[in-house]
């Protein structure tokens, strides 16, 4: 415990930087940034001084933990769903109406929870623009998707966004996240309303030729690879079900936790084993984006270490204290960084508050993984939430950017989307749901 009293402030810096090279690289530098291989040479460089002074000043079980219980289990998560939705093509071409486009986020906000934002997203994007192929004005479909799809429709489960899946392996129940349902409603349901107004507006300003060619260019629904369906279903259960909430001998045994990694892994086997080849091409599946989140997440969870420890021993001294303090500074950092490291940093934040003054939660009748309620909650929704704010907040959201513009659609730039967008539309709702919920 000394030892973690000395922790310097300079040893945040490869954390910092790391982050910095996630938020500024895109901008700068992009044609570097593009290649994964430049990403994971990042990551060891920045990765080599922190590990060397974990290793001098006796942390060495924070950096396994870090890279063995967190890293290896979030991304064979990752890539598990990565895999098995990229098994499931949908192809088809249904009438562009404001109805029709609204139930299609309707439902990718519900898939989100269930596979992943990132696999909700990958796997409805084309079909989203398929449908609207024909009409001219559909940016606006597009960035309402990043925010529903690939954000904010992902509270529900642990399964849902990365940060979720953070604070499930650091003890909180899968059933628990079921409980943020009126805010994971109330926002989704908003931001529905709004688009419904908002494509209605823009169908209305449509060519009528680009009308008629909507009209008569249908083509039937159809998902093919529906066998991963079931494979998916599996993953659910896997996290559900295999964790140290439900099996005792996992507390005492934390390796054994890994049955639910090998589960996962021989789910994502049968996946690439007996979906056809075809499928995977057509469905444009290629293994780029999960190497670089294998490549970019590596370096985050080493070089956050000593980030996490420094708050666990000065809480007390940085006045984040409150709930609705926790929601906006989780939130403001999502934005600007990437919000799993962020959700994780805001734990450690109140875990620390909690052990340096134990009496804060004196009269709480239960904790959730550790800490209060209402500050699990409001970290989640933050971190969740906020993620749509920038194109840089969370993994889909470049992802959905790269295959819309792949497809001839000019997008925002990235000062664009914040001023144009998540400013004027998803900021209003943010501060509501505090409002209501924290």
């Amino acid at each position: 415990m000394e030892i973690l009293t000395q922790i310097p402030l300079w040893s945040i810096i490869p954390f910092a930087l790391m982050l910095l090279s996630i938020a500024l690289l895109p901008l700068i530098a992009n044609h570097f940034w593009e290649r994964n291989t430049n990403k994971l040479i990042i990551s060891i460089i920045l990765s080599i001084p922190t590990i060397i002074f974990l290793l001098m000043n006796n942390l060495t079980n924070e950096l396994v933990h870090s890279v063995v219980f967190d890293y290896i289990p979030f991304l064979i998560l990752l890539g598990s769903l990565f895999i098995i939705t990229g098994g499931i093509l949908i192809k088809g071409d249904i009438e562009a109406t404001p109805k029709n486009n609204t139930i299609f986020l309707a439902i990718g906000a519900i898939l989100a929870s269930f596979m992943g934002t990132t696999g909700a997203a990958m796997l409805l994007i084309r079909p989203l623009l398929a449908t609207n192929s024909e009409r001219k004005l559909k940016v606006h479909s597009i960035l309402f998707f990043i925010a529903i799809v690939a954000n904010c429709g992902g509270l529900l489960t642990p399964l849902g966004d990365p940060p979720l899946f953070m604070m499930y392996l650091r003890g909180v129940e899968f059933s628990w996240f079921f409980t943020m349902w009126k805010e994971w409603l109330f926002t989704n349901g908003i931001l529905l309303i709004i688009f419904y107004f908002v494509d209605n507006y823009y169908y209305q300003k449509e060519p009528p030729e680009s009308i008629k060619l909507d009209k008569t260019n249908i083509e039937k629904i159809n998902i093919s690879g529906k066998f991963n369906l079931i494979l998916l279903l599996g993953v659910v259960l896997s996290v559900a079900l295999i964790n140290s909430n439900n099996i005792n001998i996992f507390k005492d045994l934390p390796y054994l936790s890994f049955i639910r990694e090998l589960i996962l892994i021989i789910l994502s086997i049968i996946s690439l084993y007996f979906t056809s080849h075809n499928l995977r091409k057509e469905n444009n599946f290629n293994w780029e984006p999960i190497e670089e989140i294998a490549y970019i997440f590596l370096g985050i969870f080493i070089t956050m270490v000593p980030a996490l420890e420094y708050l666990k021993i000065n809480a007390l001294h940085l006045g984040i204290n409150t709930p609705h303090q926790f929601y906006y500074f989780t939130g403001l950092l999502s934005s600007l960084l990437d919000n799993t490291p962020t959700a994780v940093t805001f734990y450690n934040l109140e875990l620390g508050l909690i052990t340096s003054d134990p009496s804060l939660v004196a009269n709480v009748s239960h904790l959730i993984g550790g800490i209060t309620e209402l500050t699990m909650t409001a970290i989640c929704i933050g971190a969740v939430f906020f993620g749509s704010m920038t194109y840089i907040g969370n993994g889909p959201n470049f992802m959905v950017k790269a295959i819309a513009e792949s497809q001839g659609i000019k997008m925002p730039d990235f000062f664009a989307y914040i001023y144009k967008f998540s400013i004027l539309v998803l900021l209003p709702i943010f501060i509501i749901v505090q409002f209501l919920f924290v």
